[in-house]
């Protein structure tokens, strides 16, 4: 039995394309069972397992009066997973007939020959005046806000809009969507095969 050691490993980076104020520059935790299930249903050609939506809630922190934040684990455990709650999404798969701006909300594929890894690079545009029902300035003291994000995920087709599975989920400070700014999430999924750990440099 050939064995092929994979290590998989996020980036989520959220920023304003315009004034390239960044928000968020981290790492994410990635749901194994649900990510090993979609690269299966991939390479056997089911027509399921491919990313599909990214994924906004408000759901992962707290804010004390005194403004001291305080996190929730991310969760990876579960083919059921997901976020904690959910209150905005787009598809960014854009092959399909769903998403409305495929220019903007978009995979990547990257890779550099000789290399033994390769970039997903899932990119995600909030524009002015998505989500509906937003504030008109990012002034908010309401942290809890609906579209006050503090956690994002990406989500696999399992073979309908309503049929998801979270594949990463990552937990972050809240950062606030309202009409006076465009919001881009640069999100990147590494594959990496380990026989040649030197080479993710």
């Amino acid at each position: 039995m050939i064995q092929v050691p994979v290590m998989i490993k996020g980036s989520l980076r959220i920023h304003d394309p315009n004034s390239g104020q960044v928000f968020v520059d981290k790492n994410n935790a990635i749901h194994y069972e649900n990510i090993s299930l979609s690269m299966a249903q991939t390479l056997a050609d089911r027509n399921t397992g491919y990313i599909y939506q990214m994924a906004f809630g408000n759901g992962g922190s707290s804010v004390d009066p005194t403004g001291v934040i305080t996190y929730l684990p991310p969760n990876t455990v579960g083919q059921n997973a997901t976020l904690y709650n959910q209150t905005y999404q787009k598809v960014v798969d854009d092959n399909s007939v769903e998403n409305s701006d495929p220019v903007n909300n978009k995979m990547t594929v990257l890779h550099t020959p000789g290399k033994f890894y390769s970039d997903i690079l899932v990119t995600c545009l909030l524009d002015y005046g998505e989500p509906a029902g937003q504030q008109a300035f990012d002034n908010s003291t309401n942290f809890s806000g609906e579209y006050v994000f503090d956690e994002l995920g990406l989500k696999t087709w399992n073979g309908s809009a309503t049929d998801l599975r979270l594949i990463t989920h990552v937990i972050f400070h809240p950062v606030q969507k309202s009409l006076n700014r465009q919001i881009q999430i640069d999100y990147t999924l590494r594959i990496q095969t380990l026989t040649n750990l030197s080479s993710s440099a």
